[in-house]
């Protein structure tokens, strides 16, 4: 079966793909260019002295303990982000298919949150785990645990990772959903009739028919953790206390807006897109393997 598309002009597939191929230059190409570029440079913060450095920039960031730390603490919130987020919306996801009566104000209400930008949701969570007058500080008060994330880095982490994933339940919680629909109900009577269970059912029949959506979402989820939680780590942290929540991508922002080492944070930037696409390639290379389309 022939499925390729053949245009009658030349010019019309041209046409078609000039937007995106302009949007994909503006915003991506000319942008990680100038990073690039930059990042061989060593320059003031008013551009009255530039000096070609080549690789030193980044011979400095791998020599750097605090970035390299950064890197660890980087990895750590992404996982981290990534399971929290997907996990619990594959759980909401197969609640809401089982849901008859009321099925679209449940969805609706479980769609919300995606409707909140990033630094709200994070101003959000730090407003509910205000010690001196959050209502689930409150309550961690209560239960014992001395509650306070401006002082300890491994509370304000463990809030940082809690509010990015909740923002992007959501987000999971679609496209579980509509993977979850679109299974033939066919296939899940038959294995019934043949005697197995539910929890059978889910594992052999259900995640692997998931299994392209559940690709999907962790490449989008992976990305996401890195470099779309920026306002949120902004908003709750700005990377404190003593950079317990400094993830590589406000480590970028930091150096190069506050500290205004345009090399160092140019050589960032780019270690950091080196970082993203490597891991990007692994995943289309080697997990999408076990993908059943």
């Amino acid at each position: 079966m022939d499925r390729k598309v053949y245009f009658p002009q030349r010019w019309l597939p041209i046409c078609l793909l000039l937007p995106q191929l302009a949007i994909t230059a503006v915003f991506f190409i000319w942008p990680a260019g100038q990073a690039a570029y930059m990042s061989v440079l060593q320059q003031d913060p008013f551009g009255t002295s530039i000096t070609f450095v080549g690789l030193a920039n980044f011979i400095e960031l791998l020599e750097d303990p605090d970035y390299i730390a950064a890197i660890w603490r980087t990895a750590y919130f992404t996982v981290a982000v990534t399971l929290l987020a997907m996990l619990p919306a594959l759980l909401l996801a197969v609640m809401a298919d089982r849901v008859v009566r009321g099925a679209t104000l449940y969805k609706t209400a479980l769609v919300i949150p995606y409707a909140i930008a990033p630094a709200v949701a994070g101003v959000l969570w730090l407003f509910m785990f205000n010690p001196a007058v959050g209502v689930l500080a409150w309550l961690l008060k209560q239960a014992g645990i001395d509650w306070n994330p401006a002082l300890n880095g491994g509370q304000a982490m463990t809030l940082v990772i809690v509010a990015s994933a909740w923002k992007q339940i959501a987000y999971n919680f679609l496209f579980f959903l509509a993977g979850l629909q679109s299974i033939p109900k066919s296939l899940l009577e038959a294995a019934s009739i043949d005697g197995a269970s539910e929890a059978h059912r889910f594992w052999t029949i259900v995640l692997p028919l998931l299994s392209p959506i559940t690709f999907f979402l962790l490449v989008v989820n992976m990305v996401y953790a890195f470099f779309d939680t920026f306002s949120v780590v902004h908003a709750m942290t700005g990377g404190g206390p003593a950079n317990a929540t400094e993830i590589l991508v406000y480590k970028v922002y930091h150096d190069g807006v506050i500290s205004l080492n345009l090399g160092s944070s140019s050589a960032q930037s780019v270690v950091l897109m080196a970082i993203v696409i490597a891991l990007t390639f692994i995943q289309f290379r080697y997990i999408e393997k076990r993908v059943h389309y």
